[in-house]
């Protein structure tokens, strides 16, 4: 290998806009700057929102009610013909 060709590898600080700040390593120089992180994301931090304006969920849980519904019947069916 090669020696002084590679950039240095030097402890380095990640700050978000929330204020979070985490250390690690990085051979990019100076602070690095993030929109947002682990801290401050809805869906790790279990605020995130869905948006449904068309409906398109409930009319899915619709269809899937009434799809296990009909297989529940026909399994229920198949058992009483089983008995017989």
């Amino acid at each position: 290998m090669k020696a002084d060709i590679h950039p240095r590898y030097e402890p380095v600080d990640i700050r978000c806009a929330c204020g979070n700040v985490i250390k690690t390593r990085s051979t990019r120089k100076g602070p690095i700057i993030i929109g947002i992180c682990n801290a401050c994301h809805p869906f790790y931090t279990g605020t995130q929102k869905f948006v449904d304006t068309a409906g398109r969920v409930d009319k899915f849980q619709q269809r899937m009610a009434k799809t296990q519904a009909a297989q529940a019947a026909a399994a229920a069916a198949a058992a009483s013909k089983k008995k017989k």
